[in-house]
């Protein structure tokens, strides 16, 4: 079973205007905006890139319990691009959708079941389209010339979609985890390493963390056991290891996100609906779009800078790769902004070409610390932001939020620029910032000790300022 993240809508930017994407339900009245500590989430906690709509197919991940200490709670987000079961409207980021626990007949047996249904359908009207043609044929005389079979194989070379999925297709893996109290969903991975490290979504695993099963499928059928290395709620990235893991494996070759331009070619492979081995293509359709992603159960939210892409994602395609024309892995499909629900009549929602992937030079990153400590390290700048999208760019806060005893904190990155609260940062070196999610994933797109320029409002006068991003581990 296959989970999809789908968002809330994010506020309009001023250069590159946020995707609103479904929300998980309908929100309740807006109390007073929740803030994210210190540059981080509203829970004081280095923040996460900005929320796509729903995910790039979550992969069948049931939702773990809510922290109420850690990220802010998920601004209107869209729900994970992993089908997910709620659905709702309006909000950035997609929200993530919990699969229905595994209990007697679950959605696979209905998705086989259509699929049948299908298949007969189709012998039919096959059958039928025959006879009409013999009958016309007998009539007029009309004859059909057929594909000569010794006219040489088909040439595809290594720049084709097919060159590419031929070979990217052995390094990825349908992952499916399971709960101990046997809830789970689908989702997908790829080969990070010949050590048996397979990088996918943190909302792929979620619930495999504490004590689940956790399973890897390589298109060959071949079956692995596995286990969670580390998991970065934050991001949505995850690592797991395979036991017993195979001598053989290739991983993927990683790409340059950041040289990736809008118009470029994209490949997407996963497991929509739980159909393993899927490969639909498209291209990089926006870049640095703010999307902030939950699972709509009310845990932290994930942030991020996304790449949008118009290839085909839905529920099962999240944590697979998105690859470029020359099958470099250049994303990890995460989340999709969908319209509603739909899908084999399990409710959850489709694609309508917005997927947003997480970009690989961020993953990677973020995938290596998770490999080398177990835990994720975010960069912060050390201010509480105002998660509200009123205020024409991040407001730092003008008390503290999470916990923080100030909305700035002692010592931090921002006290030592200078910035005080009530101080609203509108770009972040030369990204337009219209929200403090957006500034939460722009900031995690960097790593502890880089040096950024914030531009801010005080008073009504603009001002410039350098600041070396810290530093926080885990995600609590």
């Amino acid at each position: 079973m296959s989970t999809e993240n789908e968002g809330t809508a994010v506020p309009p930017a001023p250069s590159a205007p946020p995707v609103p994407v479904d929300a998980p339900a309908a929100s309740a009245p807006r109390a007073q905006a929740p803030q994210g500590p210190y540059g981080q989430d509203a829970q004081g906690q280095a923040p996460h890139g900005q929320g796509a709509s729903g995910d790039a197919g979550h992969p069948g991940v049931s939702s773990s319990a809510p922290d109420p200490s850690w990220p802010p709670p998920p601004p209107p987000t869209a729900p994970y691009g992993d089908g997910g079961s709620g659905s709702g409207s309006g909000g950035w980021g997609s929200s993530y959708q919990q699969p229905a626990p595994k209990s007697g007949r679950g959605r696979g047996g209905l998705v086989a079941a259509i699929l049948v249904a299908a298949l007969v359908a189709g012998g039919m009207g096959g059958g039928i389209g025959y006879v009409l043609a013999k009958d016309n044929d007998e009539s007029t005389g009309s004859t059909t010339v057929s594909a000569s079979a010794n006219g040489g194989d088909v040439k595809r070379d290594p720049g084709t979609t097919a060159g590419v999925a031929a070979k990217a297709l052995p390094s990825t893996v349908t992952i499916e985890a399971e709960s101990t109290s046997g809830e789970g969903g689908t989702g997908t991975g790829f080969v990070f390493d010949k050590q048996g490290h397979i990088v996918t979504n943190n909302h792929v695993v979620a619930d495999a963390v504490d004590g689940g099963k956790l399973t890897a499928t390589f298109p060959s059928g071949k079956k692995y056991d596995a286990e969670v290395v580390g998991h970065a709620q934050g991001y949505d990235v995850a690592v797991i290891k395979l036991k017993d893991a195979p001598g053989d494996l290739k991983p993927l070759t990683l790409g340059d996100s950041d040289k990736v331009a809008v118009g470029d070619a994209t490949i997407a492979i996963g497991a929509p609906f739980g159909l393993s081995d899927t490969v639909t293509t498209g291209i990089i359709s926006a870049k640095n779009r703010p999307v902030a992603s939950s699972d709509g159960s009310g845990s932290q939210a994930s942030y991020m800078s996304a790449l949008q892409t118009d290839a085909s994602i839905n529920p099962g395609n999240s944590g697979g790769p998105l690859l470029d024309a020359r099958g470099n892995v250049i994303g990890i499909n995460s989340a999709i902004q969908s319209t509603g629900n739909g899908g084999f009549g399990t409710g959850q929602s489709g694609s309508i070409g917005l997927g947003f992937a997480i970009p690989i030079n961020q993953a990677k990153y973020v995938a290596q610390e998770l490999i080398k400590n177990g835990k994720p390290v975010y960069a912060k700048i050390g201010a509480s932001v105002s998660l509200d999208d009123s205020a024409g760019g991040a407001q730092i806060s003008k008390q503290g939020a999470g916990g923080a005893a100030t909305p700035v904190e002692p010592g931090g990155p921002a006290a030592k620029a200078g910035l005080k609260p009530g101080d609203v940062i509108t770009k972040l070196d030369d990204r337009v910032i219209d929200s403090g999610p957006t500034l939460i994933g722009e900031i995690w797109t960097h790593q502890p000790g880089d040096k950024v320029t914030i531009t801010y409002e005080r008073d009504g006068k603009q001002h410039t300022v350098d600041v070396t991003l810290g530093s926080r581990v885990g995600d609590n």
